[in-house]
């Protein structure tokens, strides 16, 4: 039976922040200490290499103010999602130049193909509902934005 992928089922609400840094490097940082807490990431160190990898081949920032890195690595026993908000934005280097001001970190197992494509498309095509995207931009904080998640499906 082919498993139903919902991006609010691998949110959780300790997994959202507003990022303090005001650099993509330590954003990123900021994020995998985050994502790094699920005990689905068996081995930090690696994925952290396998995000910074995928960032070296080409800029995770998808434009719209948005950017998904994401990494597949074995150390990885199944999806799990962090989200960072920067409200002013933050230079990312983005295909549209735009500063970007959310970020959704993935990490999936190696073994994850196609449920894999699944689930980024999936977070792409909520994510190009502007109103949904202004609505976890302005949230108070990230219960709120774990909220406006939900509610999305």
């Amino acid at each position: 039976m082919e498993r139903i992928l919902k991006v609010s089922d691998m949110i959780n609400e300790n997994f959202i922040i507003d990022i303090a840094s005001d650099n993509k490097k330590n954003a990123l940082n900021e994020l995998l200490d985050v994502i790094c807490k699920s005990p689905l990431i068996t081995n930090c160190k690696k994925f952290r290499k396998a995000i910074f990898n995928r960032e070296k081949l080409m800029s995770t920032g998808i434009g719209y103010e948005i950017a998904i890195p994401h990494a597949r690595d074995k150390t990885v026993k199944d999806f799990v999602i962090a989200i960072g908000r920067k409200k002013e934005g933050l230079e990312y280097a983005s295909i549209d130049d735009k500063p970007v001001k959310l970020i959704f970190m993935i990490g999936a197992s190696d073994t994850q193909n196609k449920d894999y494509i699944k689930l980024l498309s999936r977070l792409v095509l909520r994510l190009k509902n502007k109103d949904f995207v202004n609505k976890l931009i302005s949230a108070q904080n990230a219960v709120e934005m774990y909220k406006t998640i939900i509610e999305q499906q």
